[in-house]
This record gives structure tokens, C-alpha cells and sequence, in this order.
């Protein structure tokens, strides 16, 4: 691989960190900045609405930008973010700072694939895509554990700062190491995304996205103080235990992957069925710090499973109701997991503020996941009616 492969995979993992970090650190934050819980996780949801809205206008209206000076302007902005995150002095200017590092987040990855395509021969693209990805899915593993266990030694800022240096070394190593001229793809217009969203058939997948991959953060958000005031761990144990949640979701990412190839549908179904199931069994086992450890393994294993075969599935309902606009059905379907997360995140905060409190997030959450389950039901029959339509044709 060639080595400017690895500046973007740097750049992946301080955006992955900065991402999900938080959620580790929600207690510190809101006891530091004197705000509720439920505030505090509106931090989750603003970075994800950040993401999910910011990525295709911005995406759109930088499509003549050449891609080198483009990237380095999305990190740039990323550091700007999580600096002005670091030195906030109130919950307002923190929720600013997440916006500005979250618009640097969706448009990375949208230029930053199709760079790393283009940094190797044909018959290694995928591989190149995968290396950059994975970035993302070590810094689940690492970086949100490191870095809530240095936030909660130091300081919740002090995780921005060290968040912000990973962004100053992916600069210098991606203004050294990737090429000056790059060839770029004609940019997807707001034209071409609202096309993809008038079919009914892929707002369902992203109806089934939002709700299947967000109904895990009503509780994932909420975790570090389920952990903490449920189930009685220490607040050290919080970075040891989403390492086994990490380890967990990338282990899921890849058995997820194998079991959507031939029939996503299916593996879908099953998939939102037993994790929907597992959510509600974490309402109860959440008391107890072993049968919560266990319940965790294999929550994380399957938030993260159901991904490869949401993307897959919608590229192949793309394929057949959009053939024109396969990539932006791909590219929206991201902005729908990041739907999720907000949804997800700010439902939790909802849940502990009211009566329910705390303990009802993984209920709560299994509910979602349950309707995400039915919409996967909905649009498999129909599937089926189309292909029996298609037979009798």
C-alpha cells in the first residue's frame, strides 16, 4: 500500500475517536460544564446531525475543489473543531465546535475513499477503501477507550487536544504523501440526492438504517453512566469495558459481512431480531457487572454486524430503482446511520429524563430495533412480490 493510504487512515481514526469518545466521557462532561445528562447527550446527536446533513450539501458544493488543497482543508477544519472544542468555556461553544469537526467528518470520507481508489492499481481499490476504513474501526477499538480512560485522568479537554494532534500528524503526513494532481469524479448535485430520495423503496432501507443502527445508542449513549450508577463499576473500569464493546463491534462488522453476502434480507431479519432481543435483556441485566459484561459482548457484536448488509442491500435496490444514482443511494444510506445515532441519542435523553429513567434506555432502544425489524419484513415481501411480478411479465 502506498504510504499516503496510511496518512488517510490516520485522519479515519482521529475522526473515528472524536466521534464516539464522548460517550465515555458524558459524566465528566456534564458534571464539568454543570448540565444534565440528558444535555450532554445532545452532544452525540448535534455531531451526527453535523454529519448527516453537512456531508451532502457540503460535498456538493466542493465537488470543483481539487482533491488534494480539499482534504487538507477537511483536516485542517477537523483540528479548528476539536481545538475549539478543547478551549470551550460553556455547553454552547462545545455543541459549535462538534458541528464544525462533524462537517469535516462526512465529506472525508466521501473524498477520502474514492482518493484511496485512485492511489492503487484497479484490482486493489477495495483493499485500499478498506485499509483507510479501518482507521475507523481501530479507533472504536483503541482510541474511544484510550481516550476516555486520558479524559477521565486529565480532563475531559484533554481528550480534544490529543484528538486535535492525531489531526495535526494526519495534515502533515497527507501533505507530504499524497499526490498534487488526483483525479475527481464528477460531484453527486442536491438534484441527484433528492432524486434518490423520491423512491419509496430506498427510503425504506433508510428508515430500516436509522432505526435498526440507532436504536442501540438510546442505551450506547448512556452507557459510561449505566455502568456506573446501574451496575456499580468503578469510573476506570468504563475504558477497560469499551475495549471488550470495540473488540466486540469489529468482530461483528466482519461475521456481519459474510452472513449478508447471498441474502442480506435475511441476515438482516435475524440480525435486528436477536439484537433487539439482546437490548431488552440488557434492561435486566444491567445490575449485575457479569451478566452485563456478557450482555455488552454481545450487543457490540451485533450493532455494528447489521452494517455491510444495510449498504449492500441498498446498492442493490439502487441498482434496480435508481440505476443512475447508485453512489449517492450508498452516500445517503451513511447520513441515515448518522440519523440513527442523533435519533438514538437524543430518544435516550428523552427516556432518562422522564419517569422511566436511566434503566429504560435498552428497552426503549429494542423498541426501534424492532421496527426496524418489521420495515426489513415489509420490504423483503416486496421484494418477492416484484420478483414474482417480474416472472409472470
Amino acid at each position: 500500500m502506498p504510504l499516503a493510504i496510511f496518512a488517510l487512515t490516520i485522519a479515519a481514526y482521529a475522526i473515528g475517536t472524536t466521534e464516539f469518545v464522548i460517550v465515555g466521557l458524558l459524566p465528566t462532561v456534564a458534571t464539568d460544564l454543570a448540565i444534565t445528562l440528558p444535555f450532554a447527550g445532545l452532544i452525540v446527536s448535534v455531531y451526527a446531525l453535523g454529519v448527516t446533513f453537512g456531508a451532502p450539501i457540503l460535498t456538493a458544493l466542493t465537488g470543483r475543489i481539487e482533491r488534494k488543497p480539499l482534504l487538507l482543508g477537511l483536516i485542517a477544519l477537523f483540528i479548528a473543531g476539536n481545538t475549539a472544542a478543547a478551549l470551550s468555556p460553556s455547553y454552547e461553544m462545545l455543541l459549535a465546535a462538534r458541528v464544525l469537526s462533524a462537517f469535516a467528518h462526512g465529506v472525508f470520507f466521501s473524498v477520502g475513499s474514492t482518493i484511496a481508489a485512485d492511489l492503487v492499481p484497479e484490482d486493489r481499490r477495495a483493499s485500499a477503501i478498506a485499509m483507510m476504513f479501518m482507521g475507523l474501526t481501530v479507533a472504536i477499538v483503541t482510541g474511544v477507550p484510550i481516550g476516555t480512560h486520558i479524559g477521565q485522568i486529565f480532563g475531559w479537554r484533554t481528550t480534544f487536544w490529543a484528538v486535535a494532534a492525531l489531526g495535526v500528524i494526519a495534515f502533515a503526513g497527507i501533505a507530504a504523501l499524497l499526490p498534487k494532481t488526483l483525479s475527481k469524479a464528477a460531484p453527486a448535485s442536491l438534484a441527484d440526492q433528492l432524486r434518490v430520495l423520491s423512491s419509496g423503496r430506498l427510503l425504506i432501507v433508510f428508515a430500516m438504517t436509522a432505526l435498526g443502527y440507532g436504536g442501540t445508542f438510546v442505551a450506547f449513549t448512556y452507557l459510561a453512566p449505566i455502568l456506573q450508577e446501574i451496575t456499580g463499576f468503578s469510573v476506570e473500569s468504563v475504558s477497560l469495558i469499551l475495549v471488550l464493546y470495540g473488540v466486540a463491534i469489529a468482530i461483528g462488522n466482519i461475521a456481519g459481512g459474510r452472513v449478508a453476502n447471498t441474502n442480506p434480507v435475511k441476515a438482516l431479519a435475524g440480525l435486528f431480531l436477536f439484537q433487539a432481543l439482546v437490548l431488552l435483556v440488557f434492561s435486566f441485566t444491567a445490575a449485575s457487572p457479569v451478566p452485563t459484561l456478557v450482555t455488552l459482548a454481545a450487543l457490540g457484536f451485533l450493532s455494528f454486524a447489521n452494517v455491510p448488509g444495510l449498504q449492500l442491500y441498498v446498492v442493490q435496490l439502487a441498482k434496480e430503482h435508481r440505476p443512475g444514482a447508485v453512489d449517492v443511494a450508498s452516500a445517503l444510506n451513511i447520513a441515515a446511520f448518522n440519523l440513527g445515532i442523533a435519533l438514538g441519542a437524543w430518544l435516550g435523553g428523552r427516556v432518562v429524563d422522564s419517569a422511566l429513567g436511566l434503566g429504560a434506555t435498552p428497552w426503549v432502544g429494542a423498541v426501534l430495533v424492532a421496527l426496524a425489524l418489521l420495515l426489513t419484513l415489509w420490504s423483503g415481501a416486496l421484494d418477492r412480490r416484484s420478483g414474482a411480478t417480474l416472472q409472470a411479465a
